[in-house]
């Protein structure tokens, strides 16, 4: 039986390399996203649409697309970038990055926790720069506190989870030339997704709860 693969902010960037990478894997696909787009539409996967995990009603709509469906791996890959500086602060602009970025994936995996079973695995696309120790340049208050944030989240569902067999991966998936950035990154979508894959597959409970790159260093909290 094929596994059962649902990914967030499927419709472009990582997402997109993501959904494309377990496709070809042999997976059954679910892209998830606000809007589609043509190369979306055009891979394969079941896509739901409408879905903004920035809200409580998303997690009622993926409840009622994916009643009676087991997952076998949930990746948490939608997020936003935006950029502040101590002189330019936008609390707004912050305040829609946490519900995003930190609060988002807990909305999904918390709406979708009977879904998962023993032997799942739950992975957050989070950041480095969610991490305080490698904190070496300031600016992007939002960005960097909604990631932190989400790191926590992350090792509370590692530990919460535990019981039910299921592991939790904490991945930073590389500077990726995506839209977010400008296109500035220095892998490409598609290695970022082969790598995060990689990580996701040495995911076991002894590990769940770890911050790692997608190259495989652990990195510091």
């Amino acid at each position: 039986m094929k596994p059962t693969v649902l990914i967030t902010g499927a419709n472009r960037g990582i997402g997109l390399a993501l959904v494309k990478y377990y496709l070809s894997s042999g997976c059954k696909v679910y892209g998830v996203c606000r809007q589609s787009s043509h190369d979306l539409d055009a891979s394969g996967a079941e896509v739901i649409q409408g879905i903004d995990v920035a809200t409580d009603e998303c997690g009622v709509l993926l409840k009622q697309h994916l009643h009676g469906v087991t997952i076998d791996l949930l990746i948490n890959n939608a997020g936003i970038l935006r950029h502040e500086t101590l002189d330019s602060l936008n609390f707004d602009s912050m305040l829609q990055q946490f519900q995003i970025n930190s609060l988002g994936p807990l909305r999904v995996t918390h709406a979708l926790i009977e879904n998962l079973q023993k032997d799942s695995k739950v992975a957050l696309i989070t950041s480095r720069m969610g991490s305080i120790a490698d904190n070496g340049s300031g600016g992007y208050y939002g960005y960097r506190m909604s990631k932190a944030a989400l790191n926590a989240a992350g090792m509370s569902l590692a530990r919460d989870l535990t019981p039910r067999g299921i592991a939790v991966a904490i991945l930073h998936p590389g500077f990726v030339a995506t839209d977010m950035v400008g296109n500035r990154g220095d892998i490409s979508p598609q290695l970022s997704a082969e790598r995060l894959a990689q990580r996701i597959a040495a995911l076991n409970m002894a590990s769940s709860g770890t911050f790692w790159h997608s190259n495989g260093e652990v990195l510091p909290w």
